[in-house]
């Protein structure tokens, strides 16, 4: 986890699975309570995702969303991807290819 561009990134590795989900949960949590505007999960290097690595990234959007912040997701794994269009949580999500990508979008309320 580092700050960037006025937001905070959360890498994610390996699996987000449901032990990844309840690896991964203690550390989002305080971020997506915290301060920033904007927090970003990055999935660059992890190497499955499933429907618990999926309500992870929902529930960190749902909390961010009830402070007014925002999440933004990177990623770009076919399968992953494929994953999240399946469920529709691809439009929803609307992932982006890169980490400056994503800190490079408008933010809330601009």
């Amino acid at each position: 986890m580092y700050e960037s561009g006025g937001g905070v990134v959360v890498e994610l590795r390996g699996e987000v699975d449901l032990v990844g989900f309840q690896q991964a949960a203690p550390v989002l949590d305080p971020v997506t309570a915290g301060s920033a505007e904007t927090v970003v999960i990055d999935l660059t290097h992890t190497t499955f995702i499933d429907c618990s690595g999926l309500a992870l990234l929902m529930r960190a959007r749902r909390r961010l969303a009830s402070r007014g912040a925002e999440l933004r997701v990177v990623c770009r794994d076919p399968m992953a991807l494929r994953v999240m269009g399946i469920t529709g949580l691809r439009v929803i999500l609307a992932p982006v290819a890169s980490v400056r990508e994503a800190l490079e979008q408008p933010g809330p309320g601009t």
